[in-house]
């Protein structure tokens, strides 16, 4: 049997991806990378945005058009989220919910002798310490846990991800473990809120942090997105354990509005003030953090001032990284029955929100220029050169480099998105 895999989405999902792709080739499938080559074509979906959803839909009927004859295996957040919809669209394709990726080898062969399977709905299978066919052979993503604490007005992902289920420390030590003797450099800690880890186990994340760090070799580690709200009683000890000379200077922490009333409307269980302290205590401690964050533009109950509020705080945090989603119904969310603002408003704020992204982007980027960084390169770029990554997690572009080591490089051009340097 041969198999062609295509991912969407987020770290969560491309480590998904892998791990079936390890269970399959474990057992005889043979992965393809191409469809032409496949017997089944497995889409592993996202359902987080609906231009997402709109662009899985569209692939989908696409592929099953001009594919006709290919068995089709649909797995992801679209199975447990929009089942009725997905139904319309592939009736003769296998389901694999978003915690039944351990089922993927059945529902392919199932798939494979003409017979419909479909597995779906809740399990709290561990992931850890599965077969893996890694996408880049030098990164390992960790899944650390899986669901959320939260309940979020306007996501939908929880449908799919369900309740929190933390993995065991001494799992995850171990799976880090194998991934730094297979060679790999960089761990990628990632969950759906690596804040809210071992809140169902009693366990903690600077813990895990600390254990994984404690291992020898020479790689470093991402801490992946975090909610405010679960960061908050653990906040000194999470923030000892990235002054670890082995962690990225990188928080990645949600703000999606600079308003107390949205934040209120949207159930996100922090206030501005207390999202503010985290950041500054973050920033005290360690002076070159990178900050991420993500907001969302246009939720029903957004006004002009709220989102000019929203404007103030960007301004005041500038973080290095902004994600800036235009708010849209999601399915079974209780913010769907109210009603979406003016879709033009919408847009407006979403571009005056990216333009200050840019500016304040660029700005960062500009008190690099001439300063000596050392990068871990990760990657080829895709228009050539090496891809490489500062301590707080910054790109930068080199000419020529080996893949997996580290280099000292001074910092010649900075861009909004990027930098480029020079190999010392």
């Amino acid at each position: 049997m041969k198999l062609y895999i295509e991912t969407f989405g987020c770290t969560f999902n491309q480590a998904d991806s892998q791990i079936m792709a390890g269970l399959l080739e474990e057992n005889g499938v043979k992965i393809v990378k191409s469809i032409e080559n496949a017997d089944i074509v497995l889409l592993n979906t996202c359902y987080v945005k609906l231009p997402t959803e709109q662009k899985i839909i569209n692939h989908i009927q696409r592929l099953q058009d001009q594919f006709p004859h290919k068995k089709f295996l649909v797995a992801g957040c679209m199975v447990d989220i929009d089942p009725v919809k997905l139904e319309k669209l592939a009736p003769e394709a296998g389901w694999i919910g978003a915690r039944r990726i351990k089922s993927v080898l059945e529902v392919a062969n199932s798939i494979a002798n003409g017979d419909i399977r479909r597995e779906t709905g809740q399990d709290n299978q561990i992931k850890t310490c599965l077969p893996r066919k890694r996408f880049n052979p030098l990164i390992h993503i960790l899944q650390i846990c899986e669901g959320c604490l939260g309940k979020c007005s306007y996501c939908c992902t929880r449908f799919a991800r369900g309740s929190l289920q933390s993995y065991p420390v001494s799992l995850l030590k171990r799976e880090t473990e194998q991934a730094v003797a297979d060679g790999c450099v960089e761990i990628q800690l990632t969950a759906q809120d690596t804040a809210a880890y071992g809140k169902d186990t009693g366990e903690k994340l600077s813990n895990l942090i600390n254990e994984i760090t404690s291992i020898p070799g020479d790689f470093k580690v991402r801490v992946g997105m975090m909610h405010p709200k679960n960061i908050i009683d653990d906040l000194k000890s999470v923030i000892d354990s990235f002054k670890n000379d082995k962690v990225y200077n990188f928080l990645h922490l949600p703000l999606q509005s600079g308003n107390n009333q949205v934040l209120f409307d949207m159930n996100r269980g922090h206030s501005v003030f207390e999202y503010l302290k985290i950041v500054d205590k973050f920033k005290s401690e360690i002076p070159q953090l990178s900050l991420a964050t993500d907001v969302i533009v246009g939720y029903p109950t957004e006004d002009e001032t709220a989102f000019q509020d929203t404007l103030d705080i960007i301004k005041w945090i500038r973080p290095d990284f902004l994600h800036i989603s235009k708010y849209h119904h999601r399915p079974g969310t209780l913010s769907s029955s109210m009603d979406e603002i003016d879709h033009q408003t919408m847009k407006n704020r979403s571009r005056r929100l990216n333009d200050l992204k840019t500016q304040i982007a660029s700005s960062n980027n500009r008190e690099l220029l001439g300063t000596t960084q050392k990068i871990l390169i990760t990657d080829k770029g895709s228009k050539g050169g090496y891809i490489g990554r500062t301590s707080s997690y910054k790109t930068v572009v080199v000419d020529e480099a080996t893949l997996g080591k580290f280099y000292s490089v001074k910092i010649t051009h900075s861009l909004s998105t990027y930098l480029k340097g020079k190999i010392l």
